[in-house]
């Protein structure tokens, strides 16, 4: 089996954030997994950045014609929904 070659990468947090994870026990691990679940957990649209730009924008209003945003009543999850089809009302 092929070892996979790793890179060290480093960065700076706050004081009070660097206590917090001097107390995790693998902090390495614990950061990788946390970045790993951001990143898959990131809006495709935006990317993670929580702004659209202009030309997205546009996209997305066009979209929106015949789709809404919604709150699952079950879960209570934000999600879209497909209107394609039926008349919206204005």
């Amino acid at each position: 089996m092929k070892e996979t070659k790793q890179e060290v990468i480093s960065f700076k947090v706050d004081e009070e954030l660097g206590r917090v994870i001097k107390n995790i026990p693998n902090r390495s691990e614990f950061i990788r997994k946390a970045l790993l679940n951001a990143l898959d957990n990131t809006c495709p649209l935006c990317r993670g950045t929580g702004i659209i730009t202009p030309q997205q924008k546009k996209h997305w209003d066009a979209f929106t014609e015949n789709h809404d945003v919604e709150v699952c009543e079950d879960c209570h999850a934000v999600h879209l929904v497909c209107r394609q089809g039926e008349k919206k009302d204005s």
